[in-house]
């Protein structure tokens, strides 16, 4: 992998990883493309570290007002005082934090435990281009449909555990490229009836840790490997991260006003037409099913 098409990786996972359109297809396809071959689950893992970054930028205030409750309440640090000066009512705004933290924890739980489970099937198996076709197609149909009838009253503040792991399994289903993170999890809190914007907002959220662990795991494991059978060199890695944390960034502002406002139509018929595209270079010989790098 030269330098341009690193750089061209990193975009497409910047300017896809928070649109409901499954940013590891789009890593899929558009690696082949170009004239390499599938970049691989590890990169693409790696490669998230940059998304996430800039999330963690974006929502820092959220994140340490998050934690910092959480703190106290493992301390038992109920934190009266601080809530009397700040003209708060007891309890009730650093609980909900706390709250929140623990239900990131929870949400998070099952993709953790099929990401163990499913690893070499994610590593191979599940970037199938036919598998992704259909993953495209068929879940922005959920999308769709899920974004019509659903309620859109809750607010994140109504969050509660139960909701919270059904939003991890809603989460956990992006392990097959083509379903996206925020795809899924958007889709099941449109389901359990939260607005929009309370659904993406906690998609960003809950999707640190896992990113986090998964990216941090393939880099630690790829330490020794990089250029080797056929995966990326670690220069071209570090330069489609970084370049996926500055557009990731702008992206998150961009999506956040646009969900806020308008319905997720355009990126159901998008998702349906990429799928179509799938399927014709497919039949067309110009992609291949199955082309992921052998690990050394």
């Amino acid at each position: 992998m030269g330098l341009g098409e690193a750089i061209l990786l990193g975009l497409v996972q910047g300017l896809t990883e928070f649109l409901p359109v499954s940013s590891s297809a789009h890593l899929r396809i558009v690696g082949e493309l170009i004239g390499s071959t599938d970049p691989g689950a590890s990169f693409t893992a790696i490669t998230q570290l940059g998304t996430e970054t800039a999330v963690i930028l974006y929502f820092r205030r959220d994140i340490a007002r998050i934690a910092s409750a959480w703190w106290r309440a493992l301390r038992g640090d109920h934190g009266t005082d601080w809530r009397s000066r700040a003209g708060m009512p007891p309890g009730q705004a650093s609980d909900h934090d706390a709250l929140m933290a623990w239900f990131i924890v929870l949400g998070s739980l099952p993709i953790v435990i099929l990401g163990l489970a499913f690893q070499d099937a994610i590593e191979q198996t599940f970037r199938n281009l036919w598998l992704i076709a259909l993953t495209l197609a068929g879940f922005g149909l959920v999308l769709g449909w899920a974004d019509r009838v659903g309620a859109k009253q809750r607010e994140l503040t109504e969050l509660t555990g139960r909701h919270a792991v059904q939003f991890g399994f809603w989460q956990a289903l992006a392990l097959i490229p083509g379903v996206s993170r925020s795809g899924g999890t958007i889709t099941g809190g449109l389901l359990m009836g939260y607005t929009r914007e309370a659904a993406a907002r906690y998609s960003f959220l809950l999707a640190i840790p896992a990113v986090f662990g998964s990216g941090l795991f393939q880099l630690a494991k790829s330490v020794g490997d990089f250029g080797k059978g056929g995966t990326p060199g670690f220069g071209p890695t570090l330069v489609a991260t970084l370049v996926a944390f500055v557009v990731g960034y702008l992206v998150i502002i961009v999506f956040l006003k646009i969900v806020s406002t308008f319905s997720y139509k355009p990126f159901v018929y998008y998702r349906l037409g990429l799928a179509a595209l799938v399927v014709i270079l497919l039949l067309t010989g110009v992609l291949e099913p199955n082309t992921a790098p052998v690990t050394p």
